[in-house]
């Protein structure tokens, strides 16, 4: 790989406006070779007595200069702080006159101003390290005198061994009882000054409150039943400030191993362009320019060393135990690689999936299944459980695709999402998984149809109509399942971000929350499947193969509008409570678009249900109003297009996709797809199309909406983190000292 590939590679990528221009940097280098040829081609054209004078002036002349840059370093005081001074490199190109100096002119101008404003930055960000890790050292003293109180160990401390040590030493000496009884007393002073620091340091701190906040702590805040902020020295206290002190350490060192390879990286970018300088303009600079760079904050600096080593000492003492190996695979966790297995096993699916797909429309064609009368009641009892499974392929492989372009465009989803280092799935997994349920709905497909088709059996046996049951609940299983198989960080993550969408209005709303929420949005249909399951099973109707006795129910017709506004209603809740904790009137407008989406769906559904002008009119206005409102946000609000006076037209200034047609193209199908609701309100049909099948693929095309969606939210969301720099994440330390003020530290 070369270098710059390799360079962009390991960039941090919301810090990438913060690196060197190495890009940037070799077309200037294209630049003077260019003129260098033109130079040398203009030479061989002039006659060889003049070639001969300028090769002997320029051998004379180098007798007296053999330096081709000078490097002055200028040190200025800020204008804030008269105490605070920059240093900047300012390079002097001796040999402008030159053929094609003026290139070279304008490479070491842009080369100083990369280069500083990379030393610039690694300095901003060493000294916010540098106070973090005083914040650490003091919340470390907290924690064990918190740790001391608590525990009360009776074993001799330190002071006491070194009571004992000093009597050992008194004997072996022979001195006098009277100089031992002075040696102890010392020893007990200290161990009393020892305790008294504790005591005083605990006496100046108080816990800080978490920031997840429970349905239990939500319905206090609003009864307002508030606890004093004391200190109480449990045990369960304690192990709640280890693990935020041990998170707190860990993102610590995160952050410091990036800096380190921020260094690095940047000081390997300027040695290999200087590298091909000297070997394009035939030049002996680069030895000059890099013992500069090796002078320099950049460089020289081993803080960060320094506060690594610290950092892995401290964490191995006090959170592992004092075992290094079991503190570095905390610090330092190993990434997944890629596997063959896994990809060899995508593929085994994937093959498997389509031969299923293939003989599943050989036996439908042979055996002459759509001219039969039961194909009428397989498409109302039999489609929509399957169906099911087909929305949840279908939603992974869009997902999956997503990983993959994101990672392609160095979208940081991991960080943005908040998953564990090195428990991300990769557009592999997600394959993986995806395909192998699809295998394993479409098997169930073919036995089911299989025994259905039995020519001696006309009437359906229970465990014939079972299927479906059992396929669901094998997949609940294993979502559910407590054993470290299947990618258990993954179904966990997704389990708890899932709980706090259901109790939206008693948690804090974070982006995986409202994402997965949005998501929902679109498995409407999916989740009315689920209710078919519930109904069709409940009511006994699998075993007579009918749905009459469900349908006809008024609490399936109740509940069949209830799904429809479900995921919308906890969209709508997550905004109220965002709008409540964060005073932004934005999440207020958000609401709005969930409120109108609510009534529009619950027009759509009555007018499916009960046909009518009036609810075919009502439907009309509210859907259309909707569907602005909805398109407007997603393409504005939500991946930030459409900006006045930027360089992209009617886009943004900063795309990480090259092609800008992908973008237009992105918006018109966003249009597109929204307006997928006509069909209900025209009230579309198609001889060829069951009613079922027209809503399955209604619904797919939503589902596709909605994976184009989250790409550009996402881009949008990682483009804000690269503005402000934000490449890490905030981690609440628990205690706060009062010298600090009423804040987190």
């Amino acid at each position: 790989m070369r270098f710059g590939k390799e360079f962009v590679s390991h960039m941090i990528p919301e810090w990438q406006e913060a690196y060197i221009d190495y890009a940037h940097l070799k077309t200037i280098l294209q630049d003077i070779q260019a003129s260098r040829k033109n130079s040398d081609s203009n030479s061989q054209n002039t006659p060889s007595f003049a070639r001969n004078l300028t090769r002997r002036y320029n051998r004379d002349a180098s007798v007296f200069d053999n330096h081709d840059i000078v490097v002055n370093t200028v040190t200025r005081d800020e204008e804030e702080l008269e105490t605070t001074t920059t240093t900047t490199y300012e390079t002097t190109f001796l040999k402008a006159g030159e053929a094609g100096g003026d290139f070279e002119v304008t490479f070491f101008r842009t080369l100083d101003r990369e280069f500083n404003k990379v030393n610039n930055f690694y300095r901003l960000k060493v000294e916010t390290a540098r106070n973090e890790a005083l914040a650490l050292h003091k919340q470390m003293d907290a924690l064990i005198a918190f740790r001391h109180k608590v525990m009360d160990e009776k074993k001799p401390s330190v002071f006491d061994s070194v009571s004992v040590d000093i009597n050992g030493l008194a004997s072996e000496a022979g001195s006098s009882s009277k100089s031992r009884e002075h040696r102890v007393a010392l020893a007990d002073l200290m161990r009393n000054d020892d305790d008294t620091s504790k005591e005083s340091i605990l006496e100046r701190i108080r816990m800080n409150k978490t920031r997840e906040i429970t349905p239990l702590t939500a319905i206090k805040t609003i009864l307002k039943v508030h606890k004093q902020d004391e200190l109480k020295f449990t045990r369960e206290n304690l192990k709640e400030v280890e693990k935020r002190l041990q998170i707190a350490f860990i993102e610590f060192y995160q952050k410091l191993r990036h800096l380190k390879n921020y260094s690095f990286l940047n000081a390997s970018a300027v040695s290999k362009i200087m590298k091909k300088y000297d070997k394009i303009a035939k030049r002996n600079a680069a030895k000059l320019y890099m013992e500069m760079v090796d002078r320099s904050y950049l460089s020289s600096s081993d803080e960060v060393h320094t506060q690594l080593l610290r950092c892995e000492s401290i964490f191995i003492e006090h959170f592992s135990n004092s075992n290094r190996r079991q503190g570095m695979s905390l610090l330092r966790p190993k990434i997944n690689k890629e596997r063959h297995l896994i990809t060899f096993s995508t593929g085994f699916f994937f093959g498997c999936g389509v031969s299923l797909i293939v003989a599943l429309g050989l036996i439908t064609h042979a055996r002459n299944i759509m001219g039969t009368l039961g194909q009428r009641t397989y498409m109302e009892t039999m489609f929509p459980l399957y169906r099911f499974f087909g929305f949840v392929v279908l939603h992974m492989i869009m997902y999956a695709a997503n990983i993959y372009f994101w990672r392609r465009y160095r979208v940081n989803y991991s960080f943005i999402f908040g998953f564990k280092q090195g428990t991300e799935l990769g557009y592999r997994h997600v394959l993986l998984l995806s395909f192998g349920l699809g295998t394993l709905s479409l098997c169930a497909v073919l036995v089911n149809l299989d025994m259905e088709m039995d020519a001696e059996t006309k009437d359906y046996r229970t465990v014939t109509e079972l299927v479906p049951l059992f396929l669901l609940v094998l997949v609940i299983a294993i979502v559910l399942c407590p054993l470290n198989i299947l990618y258990r960080s993954s179904r966990y993550f997704f389990l708890a971000v899932l709980f706090r969408c259901i109790a939206a209005p008693f948690y804090t709303v974070n982006l995986p929350d409202f994402f997965l929420a949005d998501q929902l949005t679109s498995q409407v249909q999916a989740l009315r499947s689920l209710e078919f399951y519930m109904c069709y099973y409940g009511f006994g109707d699998f075993r007579h193969r009918r749905r009459n006795t469900c349908t006809s129910n008024i609490g399936f017709t109740t509940f069949y509008f209830i799904v429809a506004v479900i995921p919308y209603w906890l969209r709508l809740l997550q905004c109220i409570r965002r709008i409540i904790e964060e005073k932004d009137l934005c999440h207020g407008y958000n609401a709005i678009k969930y409120l109108l989406t609510i009534i529009a769906a619950c027009l759509r559904t009555a007018y499916t249900l009960n046909r009518g002008t009036t609810w075919n009119i009502t439907a009309w206005v509210f859907s259309g109003v909707a569907t602005f409102y909805g398109t407007y946000w997603d393409i504005v609000v939500d991946w930030g297009l459409l900006q006045r006076g930027c360089k992209n037209s009617f886009l943004r200034d900063k795309l990480l996709v090259p092609h800008k047609t992908v973008y237009y193209a992105a918006m018109v199908l966003n249009v597109l797809l929204r307006l997928v609701w006509l069909q209900t309100v025209l009230n579309l049909k198609f001889s060829f199309l069951h009613r079922e099948t027209m809503v399955a693929l209604l619904a797919c095309l939503e589902i596709i909406r909605r994976g184009i969606w989250s790409f550009f939210r996402l881009e949008n969301e990682h483009l804000n983190n690269v503005g402000r720099y934000r490449a890490f994440k905030t981690v609440p330390l628990p205690f706060n000292y009062e010298e600090d003020g009423d804040h987190n530290n």
